[in-house]
């Protein structure tokens, strides 16, 4: 199980709520990061309306498949959102999962911690996991479980994710995983059956593409079901990933390549990948 707390969690010798008041008045980024008394922070703040491309996947999906429950949890940023995510990130630090600490809060913004080294950037688990591709199935397949298990951590806590795709957990200096993001909250307006299954989509479609570009989606397969068949999944889960999976049967007449365009591509490595093996579930 991955350490709850980021690398760089020692008590900050900076008076944060001075720091964050200070900024806040001429920061003209919604999201900027500062290097101070020899640790690397960032300062989230509100900002107009929480852009349209960060719900486009969701979207698609909820279209696509006709699937009314993958449809985003929009939140319409301002205050709402930040408070959204100051709570979220409270919650998820105190049940155990890896997230940036909060450093100071206010109505406006936050200041949060980074989750690398000070003079080190930080890698998305969907930016890694594209990186290994030519290296094939064997440096792919560890990561690809390694954010598997990461969802787990998170079920097992009793909560979820916002948006679980591979670009919103980063790959932190000693391996293990920490997730961001947390603007909206699903458990506010869907069951948690439906939010667990919402997870376990946002991940697969976010990363099959790059198992069937390793040639991996085979090995794959036999990974992810037997995470489907873990006894911690629930009645609720099955239930609500077999309906799901019945509406995306037809992806399975799409091509394998970009011939019809990226998103077609990565609907059919995501069937592949997700595809019962009983195929009257299908």
């Amino acid at each position: 199980m991955s350490s709850s707390q980021p690398p760089d969690s020692s008590p900050p010798t900076t008076d944060f709520d001075a720091f964050l008041k200070a900024h806040l008045a001429t920061q003209a980024k919604n999201i900027q990061r500062y290097d101070v008394d020899g640790r690397r922070v960032w300062i989230k703040r509100t900002g107009p309306l929480v852009p349209a491309w960060r719900y486009r996947v969701l979207r698609v999906l909820r279209t696509l498949l006709d699937e009314p429950v993958l449809g985003p949890v929009v939140n319409h940023g301002g205050r709402e959102a930040i408070a959204t995510e100051v709570r979220r990130l409270k919650d998820l630090a105190s049940r155990g999962i890896r997230v940036p600490q909060l450093l100071a809060e206010e109505q406006d913004g936050f200041v949060m911690s980074h989750l690398g080294l000070p003079d080190q950037d930080v890698h998305s688990l969907g930016n890694v996991i594209r990186a290994v591709v030519p290296q094939g199935a064997d440096a792919i397949l560890p990561l690809w479980q390694q954010g598997l298990a990461m969802i787990d951590q998170v079920h097992r806590s009793g909560t979820v994710l916002s948006q679980a795709f591979a670009r919103n957990m980063v790959v932190c200096p000693d391996g293990e995983l920490a997730c961001v993001d947390f603007e909206d909250d699903p458990l506010a307006v869907l069951p948690m059956g439906v939010c667990q299954v919402r997870d376990a989509l946002c991940y697969t479609h976010s990363t099959a593409v790059y198992l069937s570009h390793a040639g991996a989606l085979q090995p794959a397969r036999a990974i992810w079901q037997e995470w489907l068949t873990h006894p911690e999944r629930s009645p609720e889960f099955k239930q609500v990933l077999s309906n799901t999976l019945r509406r995306m049967r037809w992806l399975r007449h799409l091509p394998a390549n970009r011939k019809l365009g990226r998103d077609t591509e990565r609907l059919r490595a995501m069937w592949d990948l997700m595809e019962p093996q009983d195929r009257s579930q299908a």
